[in-house]
């Protein structure tokens, strides 16, 4: 691909539920031995594929988890080796399934916001979470 190719394109979501303790919101993090990464599930987009399909199917492929997607959230930008990233985020509850580790993912943590502030690896992903926090749920 030529330098002057557009932005990289992907999608993801901040993946929640609500802690069977308390009612709380718990967000889910997935561990990337590849990169030895903490983040939000998320992947690049398949061709023709919507940002919210993308975000969709990577949750599920990521995490084993269905949702049902929420608030947009922003958009992150980044650059991968040397190249613009686009990432287009949304807020999405858990609503089944269960996580079996793979090549890709081999860890899932549900953790409340303030701690998974601290183990994201980037941190730009903080805004989504900040976003996320701020954003209306159903109830």
């Amino acid at each position: 691909m030529s330098s002057s190719a557009g932005p990289v394109l992907a999608a993801g979501c901040v993946l929640w539920r609500r802690s069977s303790h308390d009612g709380s919101p718990e967000v889910c993090l997935v561990h990337r031995p590849r990169y030895d990464d903490w983040s939000f599930p998320k992947g690049k987009l398949k061709r023709g594929e919507s940002a919210l399909g993308g975000a969709l199917r990577e949750v599920l492929e990521e995490t084993g988890h269905h949702c049902a997607p929420g608030a947009r959230l922003p958009t992150a930008r980044y650059e991968v080796n040397g190249r613009p990233k686009e990432v287009a985020y949304w807020a999405a509850e858990a609503t089944g399934g269960s996580f079996t580790p793979n090549d890709e993912v081999d860890r899932l943590l549900w953790l409340p916001p303030s701690v998974a502030r601290e183990r994201l690896t980037r941190p730009g992903d903080r805004d989504q979470l900040d976003a996320f926090l701020t954003a209306p749920r159903s109830a």
